[in-house]
């Protein structure tokens, strides 16, 4: 090179170095600053095609549902801008609709490569021979996404290593934008869903009794574990009053009162279901007070609340029962609840109380029928949520129905007080899915060495599901409530 021609070639190369510099520091205040991806995008393919000298760049998106989308384009040769678009938008279309390229993760590394080089070879020839065209791929996550192109017609044009390394350059920045708007959006969706669970969760909260009624004969236990803001379990005690009865002096009295033990779940999460328990709950108050039949109970519930159930496309189990404190007796109608078990102190065994019915609102005419049973001092009575019985341990084991009884019977017989039995019957939950509680274990919950492991605690299932426990234990006749 001629030595006038040296101070030249020096400044035109600091110009060119600038230029890369301005143009790199567009793109990354872009990145900062832009709320909207397409924006970003758009600057993709002018920068691209910038930075290499081309006439023009291309963005390709390789969608997650199939599809390939020619997302941006950039030409300086506007009588040809419109030509290019159209022809390149026919390919990925025919591209698209010839065979979905991203169906599965499995087959996406075999597709991918044979992909890329095909669109390459369509868009040389829909460009022409005079055009040169290259591409990089556009990588998120290591995954193909997509492919960056530019392309150009001038007949010197070379594409060296440095142009190589500034369109990879740009198609990474791209690809971050892209991860980033897509963790965003992802974001927002969590985010929104946790509130949801919240506000379920709180309304389930508010609905549920703070404390257990004081019933002479008996003494209650409840508790309602919530497992990560779920909802659905519903439970719910109702003082029902008796009939008016005239005394001599012509004044009124109460006969008594029954009270109305109510369990139940309503399908479905967050505020969906938080609002179906309201309606629930009101309606099974309005149906007890008005002194019908459990049975009846439910009949009327399950009609009132068909339509609204039938169009959400969610159904309630339900399991309501009534206590008569005079006669110790409890009556009760099954919507296709969990069966309560009676534990019978006399006998020590186990009796399911469950009737004939279906859940409220699968049918708009079903049946339900009831039962009733004398209770005795010390029988207990155990109404539950199917959290409990679907707890599983590390070996994918559910505690299932049988667990339950066993753990009722342990407790039934070690424990005087319901809340006593109520903490032993979650205490065993807990053991079975190898957590350990302050009581021994009992018999039929043998030591796991497994479930002992401290290096095993990252692998204990969590709960998928609310898991609703309540005890009634019946007194002896002299003992107070």
């Amino acid at each position: 090179m001629p030595a006038p021609a040296m101070p030249d070639r020096v400044a035109e190369l600091e110009r060119e170095h600038h230029r890369m510099q301005y143009l790199l520091a567009w793109l990354a205040f872009a990145l900062r600053s832009f709320n909207n991806l397409n924006q970003i995008l758009e600057l993709t393919a002018f920068v691209a095609s910038q930075l290499t000298d081309a006439e023009g760049g291309a963005l390709v998106l390789f969608n997650p549902n199939g599809t390939i989308q020619l997302d941006q384009l950039h030409c300086s040769d506007l009588n040809h801008r419109e030509q290019i678009r159209a022809e390149m938008e026919q390919i990925t279309q025919t591209l698209s609709a010839q065979e979905p390229i991203l169906k599965t993760e499995g087959s996406l590394s075999v597709k991918i490569p044979a992909l890329e080089h095909l669109l390459d070879e369509r868009f040389r020839q829909s460009l022409g021979p005079d055009v040169r065209l290259f591409g990089t791929p556009l990588l998120i996550r290591n995954s193909v996404q997509g492919r960056l192109y530019v392309f150009s017609r001038q007949p010197g044009y070379h594409w060296d290593e440095r142009r190589q390394q500034l369109l990879r350059l740009v198609a990474d920045q791209a690809g971050v934008a892209i991860e980033n708007d897509r963790l965003t959006a992802a974001l927002r969706r969590k985010m929104a869903l946790e509130k949801e669970m919240e506000i379920g969760s709180y309304i389930q909260t508010q609905l549920l009794p703070r404390e257990c009624p004081q019933v002479k004969g008996i003494r209650l236990a409840a508790r309602c574990r919530v497992a990560s803001k779920v909802g659905g379990d519903y439970y719910d005690f109702i003082k029902i009053p008796g009939e008016r009865l005239e005394t001599s002096d012509s004044s009124e009295e109460t006969a008594g009162f029954r009270l109305a033990i109510v369990i139940g779940d309503v399908m479905g999460k967050g505020v969906p279901a938080g609002l179906l328990m309201t309606m629930t709950r009101a309606m099974v108050r309005a149906e007890a007070l008005n002194r019908h039949s459990p049975a009846r109970v439910l009949q009327h519930l399950n009609r009132a609340m068909y339509s609204d159930l039938e169009n959400s496309n969610r159904f309630i189990s339900l399991f309501y029962s009534e206590y008569d404190p005079r006669s110790h007796r409890l009556c009760f109608s099954n919507a296709a609840h969990n069966p309560t078990l009676w534990w019978q102190a006399r006998t020590r065994e186990i009796q399911p109380l469950d009737t004939e019915g279906a859940l409220i609102g699968l049918e708009e005419n079903s049946h339900y029928s009831e039962s009733c049973v004398q209770l005795q001092p010390g029988d207990v009575v155990v109404y539950y949520t199917d959290g409990y019985t679907e707890t599983a341990n590390t070996r994918g084991e559910r505690l299932e129905t049988s667990g339950l009884m066993d753990a009722i019977q342990y407790a039934a017989r070690r424990y005087d007080s319901p809340e006593d039995i109520l903490e032993s019957l979650f205490e065993q939950m807990d053991a079975f899915r190898g957590r350990r509680g302050s009581h021994p274990l009992p018999l039929w919950l043998p030591e796991d060495p497994e479930l002992l492991l401290q290096d095993e605690i990252s692998l204990r299932p969590e709960p998928v599901d609310d898991t609703t426990l309540v005890v009634l234990k019946v007194l002896p006749d002299s003992e107070p409530a």
